[in-house]
């Protein structure tokens, strides 16, 4: 780290702070975030090796703590993998609930110092202060007010990466990790970028390393060197115009305050493949609990349900349907994935995965109302807002259909991901 760049940490520090003059984009990233929300519950695990995620047999992890971290375990690698890299660390059950309301949260204060808040998922974002300055402060003050704020009403610590552009940002709260604070000034980017790997650059995944490698470029200071035409020539123009740029720190994207959902999904992977259609179902309808209430949530219906199975041989396949109007009824969500299912000759296929997803989205309150299949003038509407006072208050969970009560009494284990795109 050359003298331009400063890691701040709680306390006193050494000399004078780094220049943040005209860097107003912070990056600001959670630190082990699943993991730092069970320990507010958990206090006495501090300091342990703990890993949340997926308990069965095809667990997957979804976060570990930096404990568990020096013993190589990270996120998305299979929970039998990191049991046996690290066999004394603690094992948790993700919890989504609770790490949603700590998130939101989170974003409250994010929201408090900027409108131009970017979010890229549940534990990080970027945030573009330069219209807070007047009112807060150059940029590292404001990120040290962020850092504050989290950890006092909040209980738990992010690091924050101070630049110029979005992607030198995002790198440096990476390198500050955990609990840090680094400013790359605007005249010291290059130093910084250079002596990176080139895997530290966004769009180069493991066969672009590979490609790199091959040509003896391995850190970004290299590849910054290489002419352009011959990085077209051996990449691509789109990726080796895209990479140069990026290895002389030349980001243009703004922060975007919002993206709008392109879908809403949940899928479930089995711990032993399932060719029960009555099991199967239950799934369905389970997943499809949780895309509605998350459609709710967000606000927003959608026109299009699409299921996806994926078969013991990890062959895959999805059908889909659009609705005659747009829809965020998990009633409606779930009667048509399992038609989907039951017309997709899968019936006594055993199945690895199955998965719901909602896409074609828009406000809920500018579309027409989508009546649930039987439903009355009110009932299904009623019901599921209803249960979505009580998961708010109580936790998801709370209340359930009563086939899904079934399903837990049975103590069928599964492991469950889902996401948004």
């Amino acid at each position: 780290m050359s003298r331009k760049q400063q890691l701040h940490r709680p306390g006193p520090q050494p000399g004078p702070p780094a220049d943040d003059t005209g860097c107003a984009v912070l990056h600001v990233d959670m630190d082990a975030f699943f993991v730092s929300v069970e320990l507010l519950e958990r206090p006495e695990l501090r300091g342990r090796p703990v890993v949340v995620g997926g308990t069965g047999p095809r667990g997957v992890v979804s976060a570990a703590s930096y404990e568990a971290r020096r013993f190589g375990v990270h996120s998305a690698m299979p929970m039998s993998r990191a049991r046996r890299m690290c066999p004394q660390a603690v094992v948790l059950p993700v919890s989504h609930g609770k790490y949603g309301r700590v998130s939101a949260a989170v974003f409250e204060i994010f929201r408090s110092i900027t409108p131009l808040v970017e979010g890229l998922s549940l534990d990080e974002a970027f945030l573009d202060v330069a219209g807070a300055r007047r009112r807060l402060g150059r940029p590292a003050a404001i990120a040290q007010l962020i850092r504050d704020q989290v950890r006092d009403q909040q209980g738990i610590t992010c690091s924050v990466g101070v630049a110029n552009t979005k992607f030198v940002a995002k790198l440096a709260s990476t390198r500050c990790k955990p609990d840090g604070l680094l400013v790359v000034p605007a005249d010291g980017v290059v130093d910084f970028l250079h002596p990176l790997p080139v895997a530290a650059l966004w769009g180069v995944g493991e066969r672009t390393e590979q490609a790199l490698t091959r040509l003896g470029l391995r850190t970004v200071g290299q590849l910054a060197q290489v002419p352009l035409a011959t990085l077209q020539r051996e990449l691509g123009n789109a990726l080796g115009a895209h990479l140069h740029e990026l290895a002389w720190g030349r980001d243009p994207r703004e922060v975007v305050p919002h993206t709008p959902d392109k879908s809403i999904g949940a899928e479930e992977t089995f711990d032993t493949d399932v060719d029960d259609p009555e099991i199967i179902r239950r799934e369905l309808l389970r997943l499809a609990e949780r895309v509605g209430a998350r459609l709710r949530e967000s606000g927003n219906a959608g026109r299009t349900v699409s299921v996806k199975l994926r078969m013991a041989d990890f062959k895959t396949i999805t059908r889909a349907r659009t609705l005659a109007e747009p829809t965020d009824l998990a009633r409606v969500i779930y009667v048509t994935a399992r038609e989907l299912y039951e017309a997709s000759g899968l019936e006594r296929v055993r199945l690895r995965l199955v998965g719901v997803r909602v896409e074609n989205l828009g406000p809920a309150g500018e579309a027409p109302r989508q009546l649930a299949f039987d439903e009355p003038d009110s009932g299904w509407r009623e019901a599921e807002r209803a249960m979505d006072q009580v998961a708010h208050r109580f936790g998801r969970g709370a209340v359930r259909p009563a086939a899904l009560v079934r399903r837990a009494a049975e103590g069928d284990a599964r492991d469950g991901r889902d996401g948004r795109q």
